[in-house]
């Protein structure tokens, strides 16, 4: 066993480097991590995440030579970090540069603690300064997670105040230290660092709740609180926060507010039966929730295709593609997908999202830099997680944030770059400004990878997606998309180069170790893309559908923000307002998404209005009418 850490400074240094390095890889708190440590048998640490371990130390000290891949504790891996820091210093090496982060007052402290923690990443990449967003990637959801480690921390009880507004870590520290002042008066030099000394010492903090505790109600007993304030309910019972959001979830279902999972009947066209759970009846709506964008779900061919294969082939093969999971279906399926988007290779995986997990995390590595829009699907969020890797966001569309963040990223790394952007983005309806990404790309030596999930089937002359619409076939590096939308099966896939393809086959875990879509599911795919290539009229009668109630929508006042799609978003804001409008919507006999936090973030809500080729004239007539109506009584629209 190693000795205890040695109270030399050199020593300790090392070892709290060491130590930071490896809670930011592996999520531990630091207190956990002991010198003596075994980072299999105690830490679950195996040989892959040993390697980012390995790396992010060298780079952490900037050591000029590999470190020796044997220390199994973390005590025998300070030891080879001292030995590799002696030897750099005879040769004359230098000495690895200070940072602005770690020198600092005890909040300041507790914030950046808590950024390593949830961003993985190392002290010397926190700067103080550094925009969250742009330059950290540090979203709105991993921003309430900071603020809550930050103030636990601290020691301060209560729900982690809401400090959305920061856009630094120095900011939240200033934010963090207004809201208390007890905490404030420990920190030395806090009035110096500007902008957090504005209160005197007596000043009294807002009385703050119990995590998961009904706020003051108000004369109407509304319940304040979103999903938001449930993530990070911390207790050392694991379950509570589940039966503290358990009430709430009762309590919004009780009003007929949340109405999610309720379960079909039928077929979903253009109308579907669906069984009201909260009323314990079946009734028939007028679907507008789906993404059946060109109706080939309900496609008799397609459905024959897919009973045809399952009585030839079975209901599924138990295995991955790689071990018992292949079959000449899917292969067929994969050499029509890349026809239809026109590219060289295809590689199918399980669902959309685990495309994007696995493709970003096999291509992507903690020295790349992953540059992302603000908007993006959750799926790119977590893939993004999963790589490690730097993560920067740019405003949402705005290709003059693009181009800084990529300039700033050419200058700091020696990683590569991918830029990632849905095509369509899935809760607002507005299309990628493709030829600016492709354009800042190419100067920038980035590649580009888009999300085609809502593209596919919808934009372009024959519907095959983003490129297409904007005569830029050949031009995006990687195309990815989902069938379970307009190709109404299950999976999803990556189309691009053979030999990026081929990698992806090998080092994606999302497709190596998992099963593979049953060969039913891969027959109806093909048959879907018979149709679409068949029957061309659909996609241009979904184009007049989304036409006709665009503008029905637009001309009652609605507000569908800059939508280019199938998707119309009835932007509303205010949380309450969205979920009655929604409830108001479905008591008319229309079914559409009510989209809240974390769906889109906190004071963005709305309802999302799917259109698709199946609806008819009289369909359209009637859903602006329950729009309009619905909109009158909530108050989101002025009663005439």
């Amino acid at each position: 066993m190693t000795n205890p850490v040695s109270t030399h400074p050199d020593t300790a240094r090392v070892h709290d480097g060491v130590v930071e390095v490896i809670a930011a890889r592996t999520l531990y708190d630091v207190g956990h991590l002991r010198p003596e440590s075994h980072f299999e048998a105690d830490l679950g640490i195996d040989s892959v995440i040993m390697e980012s371990v390995l790396l992010s130390v060298r780079e952490h000290f900037a050591l000029s030579a590999e470190l020796p891949a044997g220390p199994a504790t973390i005590g025998e891996l300070v030891d080879a970090v001292r030995a590799a820091l002696a030897a750099d210093a005879g040769s004359g090496a230098p000495a690895p540069a200070a940072t602005d982060a770690g020198a600092a007052d005890p909040v300041t402290e507790a914030v950046v603690a808590a950024a390593m923690r949830q961003t993985q990443y190392q002290r010397h990449q926190l700067a103080l300064d550094a925009d969250l967003e742009g330059e950290l990637g540090v979203d709105s959801v991993v921003l309430t997670s900071v603020v809550a480690e930050a103030t636990e921390r601290l020691g301060l009880t209560g729900p982690a105040p809401d400090l959305a507004g920061a856009t630094t870590l120095r900011a939240l520290a200033d934010a963090l230290r207004a809201c208390a002042p007890a905490v404030r008066n420990t920190a030395p030099g806090a009035e110096a660092a500007g902008g957090a000394g504005t209160g005197t010492d007596t000043d009294t903090p807002e009385p703050r709740r119990a995590p998961g505790s009904a706020p003051g109600a108000g004369p109407d007993d509304w319940d304040h609180r979103s999903m938001k304030d449930f993530t990070e309910q911390r207790d050392p019972d694991l379950f509570a926060k589940t039966r503290s959001f358990a009430g709430y979830l009762r309590s919004r279902e009780k009003d007929r507010l949340y109405w999610y999972g309720m379960p079909l009947h039928s077929k979903c066209g253009n109308r579907a039966v669906i069984f009201d759970e909260l009323e314990g009846r079946k009734r028939e709506f007028l679907m507008f929730a789906s993404n059946n964008y060109l109706g080939l779900a309900n496609h008799p061919g397609v459905i024959e295709a897919v009973v045809d294969a399952t009585r030839t082939y079975g209901a599924t093969h138990t295995g991955s593609r790689f071990i018992g999971g292949t079959n000449m279906l899917h292969k067929e399926l994969e050499r029509r997908l890349a026809a239809f988007k026109q590219r060289p290779a295809c590689i199918v995986y399980p669902g959309g999202y685990s495309a994007n997990l696995g493709a970003i995390s096999a291509l992507v590595k903690s020295y790349d830099t992953l540059v992302v829009d603000r908007l993006n699907h959750m799926s790119i969020v977590d893939g993004a997680r999963l790589s490690g890797a730097v993560r920067k966001i740019y405003r949402h569309n705005d290709m003059a944030d693009l181009e800084r963040i990529l300039s700033r990223s050419a200058e700091q790394g020696t990683g590569g770059r991918l830029i990632v952007a849905d095509g369509v983005f899935s809760m607002h309806g507005d299309v990628c400004d493709l030829p600016e990404i492709v354009r800042l790309a190419k100067e920038y030596d980035a590649r580009v990878m888009i999300d085609d999930a809502h593209s596919t089937g919808v934009l372009g002359v024959r519907g095959s997606g983003t490129a297409e619409h904007f005569g830029l076939k050949g031009e995006v590096d990687l195309e990815l998309g989902t069938m379970s939308k307009t190709l109404a099966g299950m999976g999803g896939f990556v189309v691009g180069e053979e030999e990026v393809v081929e990698y992806l086959r090998y080092y994606s875990n999302s497709y190596v170790f998992a099963a593979n879509i049953p060969a039913g599911v891969a027959a109806g795919l093909i048959a879907a893309i018979d149709v679409i290539e068949a029957e061309p009229e659909r996609l241009k009668r979904l184009w007049t559908n989304i036409g006709t109630l665009r503008g029905r929508l637009l001309e009652a006042g609605f507000d569908l923000e800059h939508s280019e799609s199938a998707i119309l978003p009835i932007v509303i804001g205010d949380e309450r307002r969205a979920m009655e409008m929604g409830r108001a919507v479905r008591a008319r006999g229309l079914f559409c998404q009510t989209v809240v936090y974390p769906g889109v973030p906190l004071g963005d809500a709305r309802l999302r209005v799917s259109v698709t080729c199946e609806h008819t004239p009289q369909d359209l007539d009637l859903a602006a009418e329950i729009f309009v109506d619905a909109a009158r009584e909530t108050g989101v629209l002025p009663t005439p």
